[in-house]
């Protein structure tokens, strides 16, 4: 793969878009576009519900974490995102790995109505799932490591997170005692490897801290995901690629919503500097190990709040 210049110049860009920005635009990605669009369609049907229907699948700690939060009920580093979102993750039993997974045991939430939602969103999740796969493939590439150096104990059995988010206009929040805050979502950074974001395309309000501290637009782009790396793999990659810290501010009027599938390592990995990396950067790693459940379960804990 290495001797195909085509694949090669790819991998280029990959490294350039990593080093640079941490954000990138994903095309010619292979997910049908009716598939991509039919994800987003059903996301605003479930959204558009009465709020007593939406919360016969609310989160709670017994569910494991996963269904649906309402307006404010996800904080980021102790304010209230003016967000609505269902929370989904790769199913887990009791006991899987130890105590290590137990706060997210069982089994996700999926709304009955939309009656086609939880069928459309696992195909997602599946073509996701092999897509991140490809784009892991390719940084590692990029790093100047093996092609399959990020799977096996890493990300041979990659656990995923799915968040279904529904960002209200500026006037249309319903509800009473809702903090006086026009972040959908606070500045933060991703906890795994790679996020593919589906978002609507005639809002922009997702921005990009670039290197310079200004707030970048990430302007929609139609059939493009907007695709950003995490924490694992800046740890992976020793520094040399940034997890780079985003929020949403939808300024529009409109409602808009976004479906951020998160591709991670094994639930139980311990993930540490690459020695490729290690050696590139100086020889010294520069973060310590982390378990990635760990790691995630911390996170979750953090941003719930009842």
């Amino acid at each position: 793969m290495t001797q195909n210049q085509g694949v090669m110049e790819v991998v280029r860009q990959l490294d350039k878009a990593c080093r640079e920005a941490g954000f990138f635009y994903v095309t010619g990605h292979g997910i049908p576009m009716s598939l991509v669009n039919e994800v987003r369609k059903l996301t605003h049907k479930f959204f558009s519900l009465p709020y007593e229907q939406k919360l016969k699948i609310k989160m709670t700690a017994a569910t494991g974490y996963r269904g649906y939060q309402r307006v404010g009920e996800n904080v980021t580093k102790g304010i209230p995102d003016m967000h609505e979102a269902i929370d989904c993750y790769r199913e887990l039993k009791q006991g899987m790995y130890g105590a290590l997974g137990d706060p997210l045991a069982g089994c996700n939430k999926w709304p009955v109505d939309p009656p086609s939602f939880e069928e459309v969103m696992e195909e997602y999740i599946s073509l996701c799932t092999a897509l991140s796969r490809k784009i892991m493939r390719g940084i590692a590439l990029a790093l100047g490591a093996s092609l399959d150096e990020l799977e096996v104990k890493r990300a041979g059995d990659p656990f995923w997170v799915l968040r279904i988010i529904g960002y209200p206009g500026v006037s249309s929040i319903d509800g009473q005692d809702l903090p006086n805050n026009d972040i959908g979502c606070g500045a933060h950074t991703d906890y795994g490897l790679l996020t593919l974001v589906n978002q609507d395309d005639d809002i922009t309000a997702l921005q990009v801290r670039n290197l310079s501290g200004e707030w970048i637009s990430a302007v929609p782009i139609p059939g493009a995901f907007v695709c950003n790396i995490g924490d694992m793999l800046k740890i992976l990659s020793n520094g040399i690629y940034e997890s780079t810290l985003h929020r949403v501010v939808n300024c529009s009027p409109k409602y808009r919503v976004c479906v951020a599938y998160f591709y991670e390592p094994n639930f139980d990995a311990a993930i540490e500097p690459l020695d490729i990396c290690t050696k590139r950067t100086g020889g010294t790693k520069n973060y310590e190990p982390a378990v990635y459940g760990k790691h995630l379960v911390s996170k979750v804990l953090t941003n719930f709040v009842t």
